[in-house]
């Protein structure tokens, strides 16, 4: 598993490509075709290089994962939820925490800023009213 450190602005689970030459992480004799992005964080994230059977296997996980994945506290409204999603605070930019957040939530900042981007008059400047 490789460390990336610095700021990555893409989330837990997006896939990239391997370096070349890379190995698989758990069948070093093999080379890895696949990159997943596990753990982020403010500092950096891991990454998790697979040949073809191991990423086959990720997936059937990761199908089998997603929906219990989904249930849960969210982290903004401490609330029990069955739509969680990641999402990071746009106000603490690009690279700051990952969050695990409702569906309720994430409807409500998305109301909220459009309310502020009708009040500030953005919209008027560009000729959209």
């Amino acid at each position: 598993m490789a460390d990336v450190t610095g700021p990555i602005s893409t989330l837990p689970g997006s896939r990239h490509a391997p370096p070349d030459g890379e190995m698989c992480d758990d069948h070093p004799d093999r080379i890895a075709t696949h990159r997943v992005q596990g753990e982020t964080d403010s500092f950096g994230s891991e990454m998790h290089d697979m040949c073809k059977e191991c990423f086959d296997r990720h997936l059937e996980e990761e199908r089998e994962y997603r929906e219990e994945a989904r249930r849960g506290m969210c982290d903004w409204c401490k609330k029990e939820a069955t739509d969680l999603r990641d999402r990071r605070d746009f106000e603490e930019g690009m690279y700051g925490r990952v969050y695990r957040v409702c569906g309720a939530c994430v409807k409500a900042e998305n109301e909220r800023l459009q309310e502020e981007l009708e009040e500030s008059g953005y919209y008027d400047d560009w000729g959209y009213d």
